[in-house]
């Protein structure tokens, strides 16, 4: 399929797709730009549904750029060349890898997700910041947690600072959303182990066990965790702070508490 020339900022197709910079219409359109390369590469790996794509030639330079726009002619997605003043129109932050896509985002409701034994999920409840929530990411899919659910999110899963900021990590992972009560609802429901980060927790995070189907539940770093998340069958974990900062960036905390499960599950199998 023949690329198309786009040369103007008020043609529809760049207008529309500029507007999924703002979450409403991400929302109502269910749809989301994917910047960047390895992004892109790894949303078409995950199968997620491409619906166009944009690039400037002056910009794909790079090998692994040339071959997802070969791979992206196979798969017949409609294409549009574009000038690189309107590739900085469409495109988040300075990465400017010439290649970006519209695509058809995936339902995430808890009912859909499917668990492996003894799964590892992070909950993150009321995170804003998309740069935070794609860290958590990169951190999640390198740690091996199974799912990773926003309670309460002031952010999207799919917002596409949060895409660029996990490197497409988001992709590789199952994903979740619903309002604090019904995550909390669905890890019961699912017999999971819970385990708040608070920084006035009780209990270590070394001295729990994360070796069993497990939750590691994550507020924001302005207010915390909500009080949904304190009861009896929750228990509320703490890193030590050796310094004077009584706090951690939430995913900072979230990789330490990840690696932790990795690294005791991984003695539990004997590896």
């Amino acid at each position: 399929m023949t690329a198309i020339d786009l040369k103007s900022s008020r043609n529809d197709h760049i207008k529309s797709a500029t507007q999924l910079r703002r979450r409403k219409h991400r929302n109502l359109r269910n749809r989301t730009l994917i910047d960047g390369v390895r992004e892109l590469s790894r949303a078409l790996d995950a199968g997620f549904s491409i619906v166009e794509a944009f690039f400037c030639p002056s910009l794909c330079q790079s090998p692994e750029a040339q071959a997802l726009l070969e791979r992206l002619e196979q798969l017949e997605v409609t294409r549009y060349r574009v000038t690189p003043q309107l590739f900085q129109k469409l495109a988040f932050g300075d990465r400017a890898e010439g290649v970006l896509a519209v695509a058809e985002v995936p339902t995430t409701h808890l009912e859909s997700l499917e668990l492996p034994e003894r799964p590892l999920v992070a909950v993150l409840e009321g995170v804003e910041k998309p740069g935070n929530l794609g860290a958590v990411f990169r951190s999640a899919e390198a740690a091996g947690v199974s799912a990773v659910i926003l309670a309460d999110g002031r952010t999207d899963i799919f917002n596409p600072a949060a895409i660029r900021a996990s490197l497409g990590a988001v992709f590789c992972l199952c994903v979740g959303a619903g309002t604090s009560d019904e995550v909390l609802a669905w890890l019961r429901q699912q017999n999971l182990t819970m385990f708040a980060a608070r920084v006035d927790g009780s209990v270590p995070y070394t001295e729990v066990d994360f070796s069993a189907g497990s939750a590691i539940i994550l507020g924001s770093e302005e207010a915390g965790l909500t009080s949904a998340w304190t009861a009896d069958d929750i228990s509320a974990v703490r890193l030590p702070m050796a310094g004077r900062i009584d706090s951690l960036n939430v995913s900072t905390t979230a990789a330490v508490l990840f690696y932790e499960a990795h690294r005791q599950r991984q003695v539990a199998r004997g590896v």
